[in-house]
């Protein structure tokens, strides 16, 4: 059992463990991308430091200004609890946009407000998302673990395309099976039949971002 001096510590420690920087120190900058609010009250968003104390339209459009070219759709016939963390990939690897397909509440938690940075749109069945995406030029791919799936590894990605997850425990629908070009699958080596839903979706994410951003072909 902690000592209550110990314990006390601890506490003190997270309680001194704040997020984001305090109120704008000096003259404010007179660039128009700064939010007065968050100069004077400070910026405790989970935002990169380059962009403490912009206002969230400025920084959706320096981020519009550079998204790469995949899209990310998932597909939301049970509410999965997964959603949410894969929106929050799709803003670390700066998506083009994320796509829900099914319902469209979907479990917002594990997205930790990054959604508001991203563009997220919604499709209510497989048949409009795969119309809007032949009217885009987009390459449907599904990821899953299926027999005749493709490995992600020796998978040649497309630059335009989009990465189609389904939830986790049934994976990828029929239809979305169907509407895809490929599915891919990830390679596993150990025991267990498969691997969280959202983790699969940041390694295919990453294998795009590996292809396209740093250009190691496979």
């Amino acid at each position: 059992m902690q000592s209550e001096e110990t314990t006390t510590a601890a506490e003190r420690a997270v309680a001194e463990h704040i997020v984001g920087v305090g109120p704008w120190e000096g003259p404010w900058p007179e660039d128009e991308r700064y939010d007065p609010e968050l100069l004077e009250r400070g910026d405790r968003r989970n935002v990169l430091d380059r962009y403490r104390y912009w206002t969230m339209e400025a920084i959706v459009a320096d981020l519009d200004s550079r998204r790469h070219p995949f899209h990310v759709a998932i597909e939301n016939w049970q509410h999965d609890l997964n959603i949410g963390t894969v929106v929050r990939t799709a803003n670390a690897f700066n998506a083009a946009a994320v796509h829900i397909i099914g319902r469209r509440r979907w479990n917002r938690r594990g997205a930790m407000v990054t959604d508001r940075y991203l563009h997220v749109h919604h499709h209510p069945d497989v048949e409009s998302f795969a119309a809007w995406a032949r009217e885009e030029g987009l390459t449907v791919l599904g990821v899953d673990l299926f027999p005749d799936s493709v490995p992600l590894e020796t998978y040649d990605l497309p630059e335009r395309c989009v990465l189609v997850f389904g939830q986790e425990g049934p994976g990828l629908s029929p239809e979305a099976v169907e509407a895809a070009e490929s599915t891919l699958s990830i390679e596993q080596f150990g025991s267990t039949r498969s691997m969280n839903a959202a983790s699969a979706a940041a390694i295919a994410m990453h294998a795009w971002v590996r292809r396209w951003a740093f250009g190691q072909r496979v």
